[in-house]
């Protein structure tokens, strides 16, 4: 007589799966997402996984799980394959048409908070103006907006697709964001208070690039040093912030002199870097012009 097959539990799949040679949280993503459990929910149910761990696996979850599986060894994000991730505590909705927001884009927003409340204290100015360039998923301007919901919020990418994906992300959370189509300062109207932008400063031929494949290019590279973005929009920035008004860019680990010296040779003052999650500089700043007693609308 013939033996019966062992059926997969929930925790056999996630330690064959770390077997293989999967992070185990990935794998305890990937299953939720097989079983059905929304995005939005994956993180806070990892706990359901470990009380079932002995719940036998359906044969069609086993199997879209090792469809997820196989995407992700072949270095696909897992939040393409999810379809969300998680920034400044919301949840966007992602794809290949954008770039992958991560955790360390969020030194940018907690610093752009922090230079927003400075000049809503310091001056008369109701409401602030934001500009985000190069908005991609809308993470940035969407976190802007979420947490100080009465300043006026506007975001461009050269995109349409990306516009597409940050549109829909606005309409899920309820944020109202002014977008517009063009490459950098090219849609931006009047003065802002402060713009912030997360541009592509990976340099061509980066050896880490490879690792980078299924996230689309435009959004990462910028030319043989991987300044020619930053470049344009630090030369360009000036005519598009109120008199004090900030300019605050990431950039990479090791960029943080060349983005201080351009911003210097274009008239920035209180020039400054910070680091993100991991203590890396990964972002620097500076204010245009003289600030003012009073800012006029």
């Amino acid at each position: 007589m013939e033996g019966r097959a062992e059926v997969a539990t929930i925790s056999s799949a996630i330690r064959n799966a770390q077997g293989a040679g999967m992070a185990r949280i990935d794998a305890q993503l990937l299953l939720l997402h097989a079983l059905g459990t929304p995005p939005a929910l994956a993180s806070a149910q990892r706990a359901w996984l470990l009380a079932h761990g002995d719940d036998p696996l359906a044969p069609g979850a086993a199997q879209r799980f090792a469809d997820f599986l196989a995407r992700r060894a072949r270095g696909e994000p897992l939040a393409y394959i999810t379809g969300h991730k998680e920034f400044f505590s919301l949840a966007l909705q992602v794809d290949a048409r954008v770039l992958v927001p991560r955790p360390d884009t969020e030194t940018l927003v907690v610093w752009a908070l922090d230079v927003l409340a400075q000049t809503a204290s310091g001056i008369a100015v109701d409401p602030l103006r934001v500009l985000d360039l190069g908005t991609g998923s809308g993470a940035i301007a969407l976190a802007l907006k979420n947490a100080r919901p009465q300043m006026q919020v506007h975001a461009t990418d050269v995109s349409a697709a990306a516009l597409e994906v940050a549109k829909a992300n606005a309409g899920v959370l309820g944020l109202e964001i002014g977008f517009a189509l063009g490459a950098w300062l090219e849609a931006a109207h009047g003065r802002y208070h402060c713009i912030v932008s997360n541009p592509p400063y990976v340099a061509d031929g980066d050896p880490h690039l490879p690792a980078l494949c299924h996230e689309p290019l435009s959004a990462l590279t910028a030319g043989p040093d991987g300044l020619r973005d930053i470049r344009q929009i630090v030369a360009n920035a000036g005519r598009y912030l109120h008199p004090g008004g900030w300019l605050l860019l990431e950039h990479g680990f090791d960029q943080s002199a060349a983005v201080l010296e351009l911003l210097a040779q274009a008239g920035f003052r209180n020039r400054q870097s910070r680091n993100d999650l991991g203590g890396h500089t990964r972002c620097s700043a500076g204010q245009f012009g003289a600030q003012p007693a009073s800012v006029a609308q």
